[in-house]
C-alpha cells in the first residue's frame, strides 16, 4: 500500500464491513505479545517506508524501503545501514502506484537477499543481493502490469513464491532464474473494485502456502499437492513436482491485512492490519484479537517477523498525517502450549 487520499478511503470503506467479524477476546492458550519498544525509526520525506522483512541469525532485521527503493539492515540495537539501493527507473508505470517501489523480502541461508521490485516496466520482478555487497541483479521478470508483493523462499525445492497483489496470482520463480509460472489463480486472491490490493503477504508453513488478501480481509492457505507423492511437508520434492491444491480460507474479518507470521505455536499467526494500525494474533480455528495497536507505535504495519522470542513489526506510515513515523518496533512474544 502508499499513502494515497482515494485509497486510505477505500480501505476505510471495506474496514467498517470487516472489523465486526473479529473473534472473542482471550483464549487460555494463546501466546502473549509485551513490552513493544520502536527499534529504529525511518526518514519518510525520504520514501524509507518499510515494507517487508527477513531475520539474520543473530537477530537483526533486513528491511525493504518501499519507495525508497532500499534494502537495510537494523542491528538489535536500532543502528540501521543502507545494504543496497535498486536501480532508478525511467518513467516508472507500477499498477496502481505509480511510483517504482521494492516489497517482497526473502532470505537464504547463505545470506543472499531476494527481493521484488515493481516499476511498471520490464525491470518488475525477483532481484538478487550477494552476500559480498555486489550491486542488485534482475534474476526474473514478472508482468509489468503486476505488483508482486510478499515472497517467500522454498531453498531445499529452489523455487520462490511471490503474490501478485494487482493480477490475483501466485507466481512460482526459479531460484537461479528463467520464467515464471502462474501457480494458483482464482477469485480469493483477486483484488476487488473498491481495493485494487488483493494477495499480499506471502509465507510457507506446513506443506503449504498461506497467503494474505488485503481487499478481503481473509487469511489462505493452498496446500502443495504432489504429482509425484513423498510425503507430506517441505522437505521432499522438487519445485515442479509441486501443484497447488484447492484455496481455503482459514480466517477472515482480517481488515486491510497486510503481511504476517507464524508464531511458532502451530498455525497460530500474527497479522499486520495496515489501516487500522493493528497487529492481531490469529487462531487456528480463524478466530482473532488485537495485540497491539497505535498507542504502542504502530503506523500503518505491513509486515511481521518472529525470532525467538522477538516480534518484529514494520509500520510505512502510509497514511499517518501529521507527524508519521515510519519505524521497527520490536516486542516479546511468549509460547504458551496450554
Amino acid at each position: 500500500m502508499v499513502r494515497i487520499p482515494r485509497l486510505a478511503a477505500a480501505v476505510a470503506a471495506a474496514s467498517a464491513l470487516t472489523v465486526l467479524a473479529a473473534g472473542p477476546a482471550v483464549c487460555a492458550g494463546d501466546p502473549t505479545v509485551t513490552d513493544p519498544h520502536v527499534l529504529a525509526h525511518f526518514d519518510f520525506a525520504a520514501g524509507q517506508t518499510p515494507e517487508n522483512i527477513a531475520l539474520e541469525p543473530d537477530g537483526s532485521a533486513d528491511l525493504t524501503l518501499a519507495f525508497a527503493r532500499q534494502v537495510a539492515r537494523v542491528d538489535r540495537h536500532g543502528g540501521t545501514r543502507i545494504l543496497a539501493t535498486l536501480p532508478a527507473v525511467a518513467n516508472p508505470q507500477t499498477p496502481v502506484l505509480g511510483a517504482a517501489i521494492v516489497t517482497g523480502l526473502a532470505r537464504a541461508e547463505d545470506g543472499t537477499l531476494y527481493i521484488n521490485y515493481v516499476t511498471g516496466t520490464p525491470e518488475t520482478g525477483v532481484w538478487r543481493i550477494a552476500p559480498d555487497g555486489s550491486a542488485p541483479e534482475q534474476i526474473a521478470q514478472l508482468p509489468a502490469d503486476g505488483l508482486p508483493n510478499g515472497l517467500a523462499l522454498d531453498e531445499d525445492c529452489g523455487t520462490l513464491y511471490t503474490a501478485d497483489s494487482a493480477l490475483g496470482t501466485v507466481w512460482r520463480v526459479p531460484l537461479d532464474g528463467g520464467e515464471p509460472t502462474a501457480w494458483a489463480t482464482g477469485a480469493a486472491l483477486e483484488p476487488t473494485p473498491q481495493l485494487p490490493f488483493g494477495a499480499n503477504g506471502l509465507k510457507l508453513h506446513d506443506g503449504a502456502v498461506w497467503v494474505s488478501n488485503t481487499a478481503h480481509g481473509t487469511l489462505l492457505r493452498i496446500p502443495f499437492g504432489h504429482e509425484h507423492e513423498h510425503g507430506h511437508g517441505q522437505e521432499h520434492g522438487h519445485g515442479h513436482d509441486r501443484t497447488a491444491g484447492p484455496v481455503e480460507t482459514r480466517a477472515t474479518g482480517l481488515t486491510a491485512i497486510d503481511d504476517f507470521a507464524f508464531t511458532g505455536h502451530g498455525d497460530t499467526v500474527l497479522a499486520a492490519l495496515n489501516t487500522v494500525h493493528e497487529l492481531a494474533l490469529v487462531r487456528a480455528d480463524g478466530s482473532h484479537k488485537t495485540v497491539l495497536t497505535a498507542k504502542d507505535g504502530l503506523q500503518n504495519p505491513t509486515s511481521v517477523a518472529v525470532h525467538a522470542k522477538n516480534v518484529y513489526v514494520n509500520s510505512a506510515a502510509f497514511y499517518v498525517q501529521p507527524n508519521p513515523d515510519p519505524n521497527l518496533l520490536l516486542a516479546r512474544i511468549s509460547k504458551n502450549k496450554d
